[in-house]
């Protein structure tokens, strides 16, 4: 069938969650629909980028929003209840673009990422419609509350506030919802929400594999992700102001690589001979190939951490906070370790460290968990029969 597919950001290259998520989507999905993709962006993809994409779909229409446009949106903002995501991300043009689109192809059902592509879609009423939530995003924002300041706390706040509201309005214009997790899907404060079908995201197992055992390890330690996304910057800098003293005060040569794009000007003036800062990286598997432990020392955000999903894939012994496991499911001491303090992680840290054996025991379950539960075709057969039941 036909099937209209609506994005916040073209997906690709990988290195956001949302892209990840949808990309491999759109691969199960291309092979038994007709993909009509609508790509809302604030940077057109390059010829490369969009040769992944093309042959998903049988149209690609990519729309650049205008940064004027935004700018005014975002004021006017300052005046309405909608999410200020929303606003930034919805223009007129573009919405009488995908109205003629919709209206041309006649798509037997939408699917739209997010919900701040949900305005573009949310009146058409002639065909059933899936809205994907990802995660909680209001409590994504409230998390980050606690770490900002001035006038950043007060927006980061009034957004959290504004995104509870939005996601319980929004759901009475879908027939259909998913989310990432469990977890997220109990913060979505709808009356219905037990409706909300759970799609994880999954792994390319075949691409995050294991390595040799003979394979050199320059660091000790590794935590990867985008960091122009808040909650990993915090957690990043939380490891080498907080985590790191503490660690060399057992050893003086214990090392760290912070690896992702966008790192901060802050997060960069940190680099030193024991703490790496990568930035953008042509290959992750390289950088998880050269360490011993993976950290994802989550304080904030929400959903499923594609990251944590990765490292156990390449069989990587990983430590993890209790707010990233509530949504992986994993066991603690049987798949990975989840640390309750400063202290607990500086010993679990050590204990690996000091014992290859530890981390090939918890490397080893960590990958078969990840087989077993985190896999793209299963994850997407639900989002198939979601799409296909309406």
């Amino acid at each position: 069938m036909k099937l209209l597919v609506i994005l916040s950001r073209f997906p690709y290259p990988l290195e956001k969650g949302d892209k990840l998520r949808a990309y491999h989507q759109l691969v199960h999905l291309s092979h038994d629909h007709e993909i009509i993709l609508c790509c809302i962006t604030d940077k057109l993809p390059n010829e490369q980028d969009r040769s992944k994409i093309t042959p998903l779909c049988a149209e690609l229409h990519v729309f650049k929003l205008s940064r004027v446009k935004q700018l005014g949106r975002l004021c006017y903002a300052a005046f309405s209840s909608k999410p200020f995501q929303v606003h930034y991300f919805y223009q007129k043009s573009v919405a009488r673009k995908i109205q003629q689109i919709i209206q041309s192809t006649a798509p037997a059902h939408i699917y739209a990422q997010l919900v701040r592509t949900t305005e573009y879609v949310k009146n058409f009423h002639e065909m059933p419609k899936t809205l994907d939530y990802m995660d909680a995003l209001n409590k994504n924002y409230s998390r980050r509350t606690a770490s900002s300041k001035g006038i950043r706390k007060f927006l980061v706040k009034e957004e959290a506030k504004r995104l509870v509201a939005y996601e319980n309005l929004i759901f009475d214009y879908f027939e259909n919802h998913s989310i990432i997790s469990s977890q997220d899907k109990n913060l979505i404060y709808h009356e219905k929400r037990e409706s909300i079908s759970v799609v994880p995201n999954g792994v390319d197992f075949d691409y995050f594999k294991p390595i040799q055992e003979s394979a050199k390890k320059t660091t000790d330690l590794i935590f990867t992700g985008n960091m122009g996304y808040l909650p990993n910057e915090d957690a990043a800098l939380y490891l080498i102001r907080s985590i790191m003293p503490k660690l060399w005060q057992e050893d003086q040569n214990i090392t760290l690589t912070i690896a992702g794009a966008t790192p901060s000007n802050e997060l960069l003036s940190l680099a030193s001979d024991r703490v790496k800062v990568t930035g953008w990286v042509n290959d992750i598997r390289d950088e998880f190939n050269s360490a011993k432990i993976f950290l994802a020392p989550m304080r904030q955000g929400t959903g499923l951490q594609n990251k944590l999903l990765e490292a156990m894939s390449m069989q990587l012994p990983c430590i993890t906070t209790p707010l990233a496991n509530n949504a992986l499911k994993a066991i603690h001491n049987e798949h990975l370790y989840v640390y309750q303090d400063d202290k607990h992680l500086v010993t679990l840290v050590m204990h690996l460290l000091n014992s290859s054996e530890s981390r090939l025991e918890l490397g080893t379950n960590a990958r078969k968990f990840i087989l077993e539960n985190y896999s793209w075709q299963s994850a997407n057969k639900i989002l198939q029969e979601l799409i296909t039941t309406q």
